[in-house]
Order: structure tokens, then C-alpha cells, then sequence
């Protein structure tokens, strides 16, 4: 296109802090290189990792945009010299190293999925971050296999709700902890086999009741801290822990006989440093194996609030409740 503006509105973070440091402000518009696609943002996603940038605490990669948000959704507006698979107008959603925040937004043709027809844009904004989050640690990472045993934590989380559907879908039995009870019965209309609320009870022992001792195969964890030692104690012979976060920070004592008598494999992952090539190939994938089950309504993320761009503050204040449950979407007025 060539009549795209020089400059657009961004929500920048003006100093390390609390919601109120997000600020909008002018940018020059994203100059594009290689394979790079620029995209006319309608919705992005928020997600936990903004905050903690907010606060100072995960800087963005080297050479990505010092803007938060690692989730797009819009139309493709112009094309580098390289890029080959959209034209100008396809409605597309993408992973970001940063700078969704914002009326425009580049990103590697690679990382962006033609946008389900059955989705909104901020529904297809709501898809990226933790679609391929959980596709590359769950399936790639600890191999969940149909008619395995899951545990993930957090089940009304962005990355719960995606979890428990894929799971799901794909013939594993589910089990989830939530912290009320009404997060737990929407994790059971979700389709989780059990939801425990681990503010009322222990979900070692619940789980443990569920599985006939037999324990859990597959274990998604963001919380760390003492959820490390009880998630060995609940995953089966040969299980496979994925961490993916620390909520709690990290956990100082450890019982590694238990690791090693139940021959344990506890692996992580990062998503947001990894490089390009990894994150077509999970974006390819995706498009084979779930796309299909989005367009056929069988997965669809589970969306909690919506804000305009320039109420960026507001949805962090929401996500940093906790009360969410699904996902959390800032949207333009383009």
C-alpha cells in the first residue's frame, strides 16, 4: 500500500512500574526487511509476559521492538522484499517478539496464520502466544499421546484454557487446578475430567484418588515454587513435567530420589528469545494439526475481557487480579 501513514500510536512502558506507565505515544511506522510483513493491528493479545515487562523484569530480545505484546491479529498492509506467502489485505493473526501494542506491528511472514474464518480479530488475537506456547511444550516438548494422563495448572489462565482443549482434542484425560469454584466448574464445562480447587484441597491426593495411584503423564506447570516437589509426587512412572514460568519463584529443596526412582524427565522451555525457525515450525503445525479443529469449532479460545489499545493500563490491572479467566484482548479503532 502507499498510503500508509509515516507514524502511529503505540503503548509504550515510560519507566519500570505498576498499569499506570503504560503510555501511548507516537512511533514511526515499523520498517520492514527480508520476509517481514507489516500488519495493521485490530486486536492484541495481553499476556502474562507483558507484565512482568512492564515491570522491568523481561526485557525483550535483542532487535525486537521494545514495545509490549507478543500477539497480533489485522490485515497485511505491506511486504518485504522476501515475503512471498500474503498479499496485501489477507487477514492474518502472528506471534511477536514485541510491539503489538500498537496500530501497526511487524513480524516474520513465517510466524503469521491466515485468520480462521469462524473468529473474530480479537478472538484470533487471543490465539498465538498461548496456541503455540502449549502446542511446542504439551505435544512437541513432553509428547502427550492419546489416552495419557495431563495435569495443567492455572486451567482458567490463557494458557490453561488453550491447554485443556488441545489436551482434549487430541484424546488425553484431563485434570486442572483453579482457585474458586466457580473457575473450576467452567474448567469442567471446558472439558477438563477434573478441576481441583487448590484453595479447598490438596490436588496431589485428589489426583492421585482420580488416577487409582497411577499418577499423571504429562504435567504443564507455570507456578513453581513448592508446586515443583508436589508435581513429582503426582506424576506417574516416566512422567514428563514441562516448567514454563515460576509464579512462586523457584523451589530451594528438592527430593531428587523421587525424580530418579519414578524416572521423571522435568524439562522447560522459553518461547518469546528462540529463533526464527523454530517458530515457523511450530506456526506450521499449528496449521496443520489445529487449525483445522479451530475452523471446525472443536477449539476456540476462551475470551474474558476486551479493552481499546489506549486502555492498555486498565486490562493489565485485569490481569494482574487474577479474576480472569481466558484471555485478556486490546483492540484498535481501525
Amino acid at each position: 500500500m502507499t498510503d500508509l501513514p509515516t507514524t502511529m500510536t503505540a503503548i509504550a512502558i515510560s519507566e519500570p512500574g505498576g498499569p499506570e506507565v503504560l503510555k501511548a505515544e507516537t512511533r514511526p511506522l515499523p520498517q520492514l526487511s527480508g520476509s517481514e510483513i507489516l500488519i495493521k493491528v485490530k486486536a492484541a493479545g495481553v499476556n502474562r509476559p507483558d507484565v512482568f515487562q512492564r515491570q522491568g523484569a523481561y526485557p525483550p530480545p535483542k532487535g525486537a521492538s521494545d514495545l509490549p505484546g507478543l500477539e497480533v491479529a489485522g490485515e497485511v498492509v505491506a511486504l518485504g522484499p522476501d515475503a512471498t506467502r500474503y498479499k496485501l489485505g489477507d487477514a492474518v493473526c502472528a506471534l511477536t517478539p514485541g510491539g503489538g501494542y500498537a496500530e501497526f506491528c511487524k513480524v516474520e511472514e513465517g510466524h503469521a496464520l491466515p485468520k480462521p474464518l469462524c473468529l473474530s480479530f480479537a478472538e484470533a488475537a487471543a490465539v498465538p502466544e498461548t496456541f503455540f506456547t502449549v502446542w511446542t511444550n504439551v505435544f512437541d516438548l513432553a509428547g502427550l499421546k492419546a489416552g495419557e494422563t495431563f495435569l495443567v495448572h492455572g486451567g482458567t489462565s490463557g494458557i490453561g484454557t488453550t491447554a485443556i482443549q488441545l489436551a482434549k482434542a487430541f484424546g488425553a484425560r484431563v485434570f486442572t487446578t483453579a482457585g474458586s469454584a466457580e473457575k473450576c466448574a467452567f474448567c469442567d464445562a471446558l472439558g477438563a475430567d477434573l478441576a481441583v480447587n487448590y484453595r479447598e484441597k490438596e490436588f496431589v491426593e485428589e489426583i492421585q484418588a482420580a488416577t487409582e495411584t497411577h499418577g499423571v503423564d504429562v504435567i504443564l506447570d507455570m507456578v513453581g515454587g513448592d508446586y515443583v516437589s508436589r508435581n513429582w509426587k503426582v506424576a506417574a512412572i516416566g512422567g514428563r513435567i514441562v516448567q514454563i514460568a515460576t509464579l512462586r519463584g523457584v523451589s530451594e529443596k528438592l527430593n531428587f530420589s523421587l525424580l530418579m526412582s519414578k524416572r521423571l524427565t522435568h524439562t522447560g522451555s522459553t518461547l518469546r528469545p528462540r529463533d526464527t525457525a523454530f517458530k515457523a515450525a511450530i506456526a506450521a503445525a499449528l496449521e496443520a494439526k489445529v487449525w483445522p479443529l479451530i475452523e471446525a469449532g472443536e477449539v476456540k479460545p476462551v475470551m474474558d475481557s476486551v479493552y481499546p489499545l489506549d486502555e492498555a493500563a486498565k486490562a493489565h490491572a485485569r490481569m494482574e487480579s487474577s479474576g480472569h479467566i481466558g484471555k485478556i484482548v486490546l483492540t484498535t479503532d481501525a
